[in-house]
């Protein structure tokens, strides 16, 4: 009997040494909801369209925490043998840091948030659901080899920035960048110079002298453009390769000037109006380059008092001889603002006010608003201001005085431009940053935009009685722009709710219309025309009828293959764009 028993213990003792009894079926149904969770939330900033500035972090840090969760399931929860979940943990953890040693340097930041771990741990989650009935070592060798080639995938690609969705900006490694092809191509090199005389009359009264025009409210006049395409399109007259940068055109005459980054240099360039052969290119040493916005300056140049201002996204605030380009005197807003530059750069463009040229750098304390003497640089003031901000000082003329404006996270402030003194401050606090330009109506009323899921609210400034006090008349979620800035016509708002365009009533604030999926991209108005052109975000330039009736698309062209946030100039019937790759000209038909 006793030896029956032995034999018994001896024979459970070899069933339990078997591979089928060491390894157990793993339990992945936590990974498999980690990996749709995983995916859906890089979509989520898309789906929700009025959700606040940092919406995006939703994205960034969502399928990063999914991954992490992954591998704590793996060590603690997943019936994986010790060693196997040792050896499993060991290898996705080397092999992820080995990938982040060969990818392109643009793929580091949201990229390996988004792309990279998430795509080497979700498909290492996904292997071991396939095999998890697999008892051997084998499904975790499998795995391995699953994230093995979703990470060596990311090797071949190279980061873009990310769109105004937040979705990432990819492109093949391969690719060469326009800074490449710049580098390599003579181009855009000098062939012809216009007549110098036109170009100093010119220079002396500019047609757009600044970024939005004058009044800072992208309004075109004189002109009545064709509200159909179908028959006679706009006419490409020449289209060149462009560093990268947000910036817009100044125009003066038969020259245009705009800023790039080229390389290890941020420069501002003079083009010609007629062919776009570069006439001159001002380089500073630097590069900004963030993971969201990409490479390049954001701010526009300003033409004032026969001069050129213009300020890069590292902080170079330059005053150059706009017929030559030779630098008249130079600042450093870091030094000055003692401030390192902003997650997006320093992106005002200057304001020029009498004697001084105006720049915001958002410095602490009283270093937030910085005002230059104009012919020779020295700081004449400066004023405290919020310190997070996308939006450009700008003029304002209120009960026969001239202010400057500027908004930030703080909300709106006026400023005096004598002396920097802050005429006035209306509290409006955002936890993101403010892009938009606020704009000035009849009867002392100024339209405030806030960022990004806040909405606009309309103020009536009471003039009176000093202090000056301002009354909020209403506050509408119906106009949420992010970065794109609105227009104005006939007693209505159209501009962007997130990233669908609208059409707001400014007596209520009330939504007359909604449609027309245009991203993040910008409007101009052609007002004699009762006209606008849409830059879409995705190339795309669009004419919509400036009508409170009905969203009306008219005519539609492809203008580029990329990404444009950049705003459009109409001169005459001339449209010049750019975006960061390219610059075209079209001339646009008219009646």
């Amino acid at each position: 009997m006793a030896a029956k028993k032995r034999s018994e213990t001896r024979q459970r003792s070899s069933d339990d040494s078997s591979p089928e009894n060491r390894y157990r079926p793993l339990s992945t149904w936590p990974v498999a909801i980690l990996i749709a969770l995983m995916i859906g939330l890089q979509f989520v900033p898309r789906l929700v369209e009025d959700g606040p500035a940092m919406l995006w972090m939703v994205s960034a840090f969502g399928p990063l925490l999914c991954s992490i969760i992954i591998v704590l399931w793996w060590i603690t929860f997943s019936r994986a043998r010790w060693f196997e979940r040792i050896l499993g943990f060991l290898g996705i953890a080397g092999l992820v840091a080995g990938t982040m040693q060969v990818v392109d340097p643009s793929m580091y930041g949201p990229a390996t948030m988004m792309l990279i771990i998430p795509l080497g741990i979700g498909l290492f989650g996904l292997g071991l659901i396939l095999l998890q009935n697999t008892l051997s070592f084998k499904r975790t060798t499998i795995a391995l080899l699953f994230a093995l080639l979703g990470l060596s995938f990311t090797t071949l690609l190279k980061g873009n920035g990310m769109w105004g969705n937040f979705a990432l900006g990819l492109k093949w490694r391969w690719t060469p960048s326009t800074e490449e092809l710049l580098a390599k191509s003579d181009k855009n090199s000098l062939q012809s110079r216009p007549d110098i005389e036109l170009v100093k009359a010119a220079i002396e009264k500019p047609e757009w002298a600044e970024f939005r025009g004058g009044a800072a409210d992208n309004v075109f006049r004189g002109k009545f453009y064709s509200r159909t395409w179908s028959s006679n399109p706009p006419k490409e007259l020449w289209r060149i390769p462009v560093g990268p940068a947000w910036s817009s055109f100044v125009v003066a005459g038969p020259i245009l000037f705009s800023q790039e980054q080229r390389g290890e240099n941020e420069t501002v360039v003079c083009y010609d109006a007629d062919n776009g052969k570069v006439q001159w290119v001002r380089e500073i040493p630097g590069r900004f380059d963030d993971p969201l916005g990409g490479p390049g300056p954001r701010a526009t140049p300003t033409l004032a008092g026969g001069k050129l201002f213009s300020q890069g996204a590292r902080g170079a605030l330059l005053s150059l001889d706009p017929l030559s380009g030779e630098i008249l005197w130079q600042k450093s807003l870091t030094d000055v603002a003692k401030r390192e530059p902003p997650m997006w750069g320093f992106s005002a463009s200057p304001l020029v006010v009498g004697d001084v040229v105006v720049a915001y750098a958002g410095g602490d304390e009283n270093l937030g608003l910085l005002a230059f003497e104009k012919d020779t640089g020295e700081l004449k003031w400066s004023a405290a201001s919020g310190v997070f901000s996308y939006s450009s000082p700008q003029l304002f003329q209120i009960a026969g005085r001239d202010l400057i404006g500027l908004t930030s996270e703080q909300g709106l402030h006026l400023y005096d431009p004598l002396t920097g003194n802050e005429f006035l401050k209306h509290d409006w606090r955002s936890q993101g940053y403010r892009a938009c330009q606020p704009h000035l109506l009849p009867d002392n009323k100024i339209l405030l935009p806030s960022s990004m899921g806040y909405g606009t609210r309309l103020l009536q400034i009471d003039t009176a009685t000093e202090p000056w006090s301002t009354k909020e008349l209403w506050t509408s979620r119906d106009l949420k722009p992010d970065f794109n800035d609105f227009v104005i016509y006939k007693d209505h708002i159209y501009g962007f709710d997130a990233a669908i365009f609208t059409c707001v009533r400014i007596a209520d604030g009330k939504r007359q219309w909604k449609g027309g999926r245009y991203g993040k991209g910008q409007v101009v108005l052609l007002e004699d025309s009762g006209l606008l052109l849409v830059a879409a975000e995705d190339g795309d330039i669009v004419l919509v009828a400036a009508e409170p009736t009905g969203h009306q698309e008219l005519a539609r062209i492809k203008a580029f293959n990329g990404k444009v946030w950049n705003h459009p100039v109409i001169i005459g019937n001339r449209l010049y764009i750019r975006n960061d790759e390219e610059a075209v000209c079209y001339e646009l038909p008219t009646e």
